[in-house]
């Protein structure tokens, strides 16, 4: 009998050690879960407190236009088969006097021009003349645009284009678009000149 007590004390006292033993608790300190109903099965959904507030793809900056990856710049290939067909304006008298641009300001150390036949592609050629200096002596014109980088001087500078002919039809035509250092346009503009002739885009560097 006294044997089977014993056994039993021994037992109780067992259990009651085994009890009093504490569990570890857990030190995790990552992101709190939240718990939403869903509107559609009305089960809870887990949401992260630390979720993106803005989606990255809206931070993004729309990447520009780079004239020298599509030198058309935005044209189809009917397009350019479509110019090439159309006729030159007629010459007229005021072509033989030079042409003003206008005034481009930047604050950037470079432009790029990029310029083109917009017309009738009949082999138009310029020269350029950049502060008073000989940079290209003959370009011919085509459908696509052909750049020319332009280092600038702080304040005023001087891009001019000479007509060195006027094809096989009509007057010299061109478009000329120009970029800025960032990669933005600023400055489109078109000439009609007479063989001699030339057109004067000023830049201004602040």
């Amino acid at each position: 009998m006294r044997l089977n007590f014993l056994l039993i004390c021994l037992i109780g006292l067992s259990l009651s050690s085994y009890a009093q033993i504490e569990i570890p608790r857990s030190t995790n300190t990552g992101s709190i879960l939240k718990a939403e109903e869903s509107k559609n099965s009305g089960f809870p959904i887990l949401k992260s407190q630390e979720t993106e507030t803005e989606s990255r793809f809206l931070k993004d900056k729309p990447r520009t236009i780079d004239l020298k990856e599509k030198a058309n710049g935005l044209m189809t290939a009917g397009d350019v088969i479509a110019e090439k067909w159309t006729k030159d304006k007629e010459a007229r008298e005021e072509f033989k006097h030079d042409q003003s641009l206008g005034n481009v300001v930047t604050q950037g150390k470079f432009v790029e021009v990029y310029c083109r036949d917009h017309e009738y592609v009949d082999g138009d050629k310029v020269q350029i003349i950049i502060n008073g200096q000989l940079v290209v002596s003959s370009i011919t014109l085509g459908a696509g645009f052909q750049p020319v980088l332009v280092n600038l001087q702080d304040g005023f500078n001087s891009i001019e284009f000479v007509a060195l002919n006027q094809g096989s039809s009509g007057p010299n035509t061109a478009e000329l678009r120009v970029i800025s250092e960032k990669g933005e346009q600023i400055a489109k503009k078109e000439w009609n000149l007479l063989t001699g002739a030339k057109a004067q885009l000023i830049v201004v560097k602040n």
